[in-house]
C-alpha cells in the first residue's frame, strides 16, 4: 500500500459510511441491471438446445424474447443507477471545492504577506473536475464489472463448470499484469500533475513580473527556466504514455486469449458432452459481457483510478499542509574582496532624434518628433500629467519599446542595436513596481553586478540610498527575503540599492520612489545624483524637479526642456504643476503635507 493510499483510505471509509443508503440503492439498481447479463448467455443456450436445434422453434423464440425483455429491464434500471451515482459523486466534488477554498483562505489569513499561490487555480478548477469525473467513472465501471462478472460466472457455472477452467486463467493473468502497473502509473501521474502545477506557477510569476524581467535584462534566463518547466511536463507525459502501453498489453492478454482458448477447445468440450448451445452461450458471455466489462475496468483503473488517487492526495493535503519546496535562489555572483563600489564606464550621452511613438498604427502618438539630448553625467527629471508618456519615454530609452519613427542613441549606439554585451551593463531601469525575488538580500542587491561587490560596498550603497535601517531589521545581507512580507516602499528601497550597485552608467527611475516619504525620496535621489553616471527620473513630486539639472515637461505632443526657473517663465503647464510651491519651502518631512497637496497633478 502506497503512502497516498494509506492517507486516503480512512477518509474514503468515512465518506462511504455516511452514504450507506445511497450505496445500497445503487447496488439494488445494479443487481436488477445485471439480470440481462445472466440471461444473455443462458437464454441463448436454452434457445438453441431446447428450441431451434431440438426442432421447437416456438420455445427458442420464447427464450430469445425473455432475453430481450431482460435487456429492456436492465436499461430501465440504468436510470436508477445514474441517479444514485449523482448522489454519490456530487457531494465529493462539493467537499473538495470547500476544502481547497478553506485551506487557501486559511493559508492566506495565516500568512497575509505571502503572494497568492497560483497552483490553487489548477486545484480548484482542473483537479477538482478530474477527481469528480474519475470517481464517477470508477464507481460506475467497478459496479458494472462486479455485477456483470457475477452474472457471467453464475451463467457459466450453470451451463458447465469446466468452462471456468478455460476462461478464468487467462483473465486472471492479464488482470495481475495490469495490477502490477498501477503503482508506477500512479507515480507517473503524480509527477505529471506536479509538473502541470509548476508550469502554472512559473508562467503566473513571469506574467506578473514581465516588465521587471525585461528591464533587468533577464529575458534569456527567464526563458530558459520556462523551457525547463515545459520540458519537465513533456517528459512526465512521455513516461506516463510508456506505462499506458504496458497496460494495453495486459488488456490484450486478458481480452483476446480467453476467446481464442474457447474456440480452440470447443471440439474437446463437445466430445465431453457439452451442447453447442452451452459453447455458444459461453462465447456470448465472453464477448458480450465479461470481457467488455473487464476491458472497461482495466481502462478505468489504469487512467481514472491513478488520476483519482493522485488528485485526491494533492487536494486533501492542499496548500500549506506540507512544507513548501525551497525556492532555488539565483546564483550569487562572486564576491569582490575590495571594499569599493562598482566603477561604471564613461557617462553616456542619451540622444533622441525626431522620435515618434504610438501604441498601434491608428493610435494617437504619445510622443511626436521629440528631440532631446541628455548630456553625460546630467540629471534630468521628466514631469507631466498622468498618462502623458513619461513611462513610455523611459521604456524607449531603455530599449524596451521601439519608436515608430526617429532614432534613440545611448553612448553613441542605437539603443536596440544587437550586440554581444548585456544591456544591464549600460542602463538600468527601476519601474514603479519594484521587483524583488525570493533569496537573500545580498542576492537581490547583487543581481545586476556580474563581478559582485564586497560587504563594505553593500553597506556603502545601503547607507547612500537609505536602505540601512531595513538591512538591520531583516538581519543583515544574508537574511532570506520573503517578497510578499515586504511593503511597496521596502521593495523600492531594495530595487534602488540594486540599481545603485549596478555598473550601468545610465540609471532610469520611473517613479521608483513613489512609495517613499519625501525625506526618503530626497535621500535616494541625491544619492543617485552624486553617483557617477547619467540620471533620468520620472517624478511624481515637484520637489524632485527642483533637485535636477534640467526638467523635461511633456504636454501632449509637445515637450519643453529647461531649468526650473526657465520653465516657470516659458511653460504654462509647468507653472500649473508647480502651483503655489515656494522655492524656500524645505524638502523635509514636515513640508510633505503642503507639497503633496500641490503636486497631485503630476500623476
Amino acid at each position: 500500500m502506497t503512502t497516498a493510499t494509506a492517507r486516503l483510505l480512512p477518509r474514503a471509509r468515512r465518506f462511504l459510511r455516511r452514504r450507506t443508503r445511497v450505496l445500497l440503492l445503487l447496488a439494488g439498481w445494479s443487481l436488477l441491471e445485471s439480470a440481462h447479463t445472466f440471461l444473455g448467455g443462458y437464454g441463448l443456450a436454452k434457445a438453441l438446445d431446447q428450441g431451434f436445434l431440438a426442432g421447437h422453434t416456438g420455445v427458442g423464440l420464447i427464450w430469445l424474447g425473455v432475453t430481450a425483455l431482460a435487456v429492456v429491464v436492465g436499461g430501465l434500471a440504468g436510470r436508477g443507477v445514474f441517479r444514485g451515482l449523482a448522489d454519490l459523486v456530487e457531494p465529493l466534488r462539493d467537499g473538495l471545492v470547500r476544502q481547497v477554498v478553506s485551506r487557501s483562505l486559511t493559508h492566506a489569513v495565516e500568512r497575509p504577506a505571502r503572494a497568492a499561490d497560483s497552483a490553487v487555480v489548477s486545484r480548484l478548477t482542473n483537479q477538482t473536475e478530474i477527481a469528480r469525473d474519475s470517481f464517477a467513472g470508477l464507481v460506475l465501471v467497478a459496479r458494472s464489472f462486479v455485477f456483470t462478472a457475477a452474472g457471467a460466472v453464475l451463467g457459466l457455472l450453470s451451463l458447465a463448470p469446466q468452462l471456468l477452467l478455460i476462461v478464468v486463467p487467462p483473465l486472471a493473468a492479464g488482470l495481475l499484469l495490469f495490477l502490477a502497473t498501477l503503482r508506477p502509473m500512479a507515480a507517473r501521474q503524480r509527477a505529471f500533475l506536479q509538473a502541470d502545477e509548476d508550469l502554472a506557477t512559473q508562467f503566473g510569476a513571469v506574467a506578473e513580473g514581465l516588465r521587471d524581467v525585461v528591464a533587468c535584462g533577464a529575458q534569456q534566463r527567464t526563458a530558459d527556466r520556462a523551457y525547463a518547466v515545459i520540458e519537465d511536463e513533456a517528459r512526465a507525459a512521455r513516461q506516463l504514455a510508456r506505462w499506458a502501453a504496458v497496460r494495453c498489453l495486459a488488456l490484450g492478454l486478458a481480452g483476446q486469449l480467453p476467446i481464442l482458448l474457447l474456440l480452440v477447445t470447443a471440439p474437446w468440450l463437445l466430445r465431453q458432452g457439452l451442447t453447442p448451445g452451452a459453447v455458444l452461450g459461453a462465447l456470448a458471455y465472453l464477448t458480450q459481457s465479461l470481457l467488455p466489462a473487464l476491458h472497461t475496468l482495466m481502462n478505468a483503473l489504469g487512467s481514472a483510478g491513478t488520476r483519482l488517487l493522485v488528485v485526491l492526495d494533492r487536494l486533501t493535503t492542499g496548500p500549506g499542509s506540507a512544507p513548501e519546496p525551497p525556492t532555488a535562489p539565483l546564483p550569487a555572483p562572486a564576491q569582490d574582496p575590495e571594499a569599493r563600489l562598482p566603477s561604471p564606464p564613461d557617462d553616456p550621452r542619451v540622444e533622441l532624434r525626431a522620435v515618434t511613438f504610438a501604441y498601434g498604427p491608428a493610435a494617437q502618438p504619445v510622443l511626436h518628433d521629440l528631440d532631446l539630448t541628455v548630456e553625460p553625467g546630467e540629471h534630468l527629471v521628466v514631469v507631466g500629467p498622468s498618462g502623458i508618456g513619461k513611462s513610455t519615454l523611459t521604456a524607449l530609452v531603455a530599449g524596451l519599446l521601439e519608436p515608430g519613427h526617429g532614432e534613440i542613441r545611448v553612448a553613441g549606439r542605437p539603443v536596440r542595436a544587437p550586440s554581444g554585451t548585456d544591456p544591464s551593463l549600460l542602463r538600468v531601469l527601476i519601474p514603479q513596481q519594484a521587483y524583488v525575488f525570493s533569496g537573500t538580500l545580498r542576492e537581490n542587491l547583487l543581481y545586476l553586478c556580474p563581478e559582485g561587490a564586497s560587504t563594505a560596498a553593500l553597506e556603502a550603497a545601503s547607507d547612500a540610498v537609505g536602505l540601512d535601517a531595513l538591512v538591520h531589521r531583516l538581519g543583515g545581507f544574508d537574511a532570506p527575503l520573503d517578497p510578499g512580507a515586504l511593503s511597496q516602499g521596502e521593495r523600492q528601497l531594495i530595487a534602488l540599492g540594486r540599481a545603485y550597485l549596478s555598473p550601468a552608467p545610465l540609471v532610469l527611475l520611473d517613479e521608483a520612489t513613489c512609495h517613499l516619504d519625501p525625506a526618503a525620496e530626497m535621500r535616494a535621489e541625491r544619492a543617485f545624483a552624486e553617483r557617477p553616471g547619467t540620471l533620468i527620473v520620472v517624478a511624481h513630486r515637484i520637489t524632485s524637479a527642483r533637485r535636477a539639472d534640467r526638467i523635461l515637461v511633456l504636454d501632449g505632443n509637445r515637450a519643453t526642456c529647461g531649468t526650473h526657473d526657465e520653465l516657470l517663465a516659458r511653460s504654462p503647464l509647468y507653472r500649473d504643476l508647480a502651483g503655489s510651491w515656494q522655492p524656500d519651502a524645505p524638502d523635509a518631512p514636515d513640508g510633505a503635507e503642503n507639497l503633496t497637496a500641490k503636486s497631485r497633478s503630476l500623476g
